[in-house]
């Protein structure tokens, strides 16, 4: 491996001991590729996902920019969320 690339894993490994998600204050993740992102609310007791949006869900065939489609994934998955009663989450920033 490169060690950028251990850098990188080193950072995330740091990250994920002190970001834990619980039912009640779920992990928060978020995956942004080159074309599309992703949002999981993640309990980490059970190794279950709660609830998933992605940019997939909301276009409706018109031609968005990046950072629109960003909110409007963060508004589907701030809709699920208050469906399951989920108020507080934890950020997972990916050791970025």
């Amino acid at each position: 491996m490169l060690e950028k690339q251990l850098k990188r894993l080193r950072r995330h490994k740091k990250i994920r001991i002190r970001c834990h998600g619980t039912k009640d204050r779920p992990r928060l993740c978020v995956f942004r590729s080159l074309s599309h992102i992703y949002a999981q609310l993640i309990d980490d007791d059970t190794a279950c996902v709660l609830a998933f949006a992605s940019d997939k869900e909301t276009k409706d065939g018109k031609k968005t920019n990046k950072v629109l489609t960003a909110f409007l994934v963060g508004k589907l998955i701030a809709k699920k969320a208050e469906a399951q009663k989920i108020q507080r989450v934890v950020f997972d920033r990916g050791g970025i």
